[in-house]
């Protein structure tokens, strides 16, 4: 797996990973990202965010995408019993396949 190097950067690789992982799973705007990171006390410009965005988001994406977990080849059935006119009847769906925790 890639490692995320934050030699020659002013802020500790968990920063940058948090602000270009907020960027991309959001959808939020350079400047969003940098209001963000002023609430905790971090002062980054969106620039800054936008230079990490790009150097850093192709390795973080590929980290999210190894750690989803797959679907599996199994279906789940629900059974639904409905009354209608004081008649019951029996209704069966297929759902999405369970995803394998892993």
């Amino acid at each position: 797996m890639d490692k995320l190097s934050s030699r020659r950067h002013r802020f500790p690789s968990i920063v940058i990973q948090q602000a270009v992982w907020l960027y991309f799973r959001f959808a939020l705007s350079y400047r969003d990202v940098e209001d963000m990171l002023a609430e905790h006390g971090i002062d980054v410009s969106y620039e800054t965010v936008r230079r990490w965005a790009l150097k850093f988001g192709a390795i973080i994406a590929r980290k999210l995408r190894r750690a989803r977990p797959r679907p599996d080849g199994r279906w789940q059935l629900d059974e639904v019993f409905v009354s209608i006119n004081g008649r019951q009847l029996s209704t069966e769906r297929c759902k999405t396949p369970k995803l394998n925790s892993r």
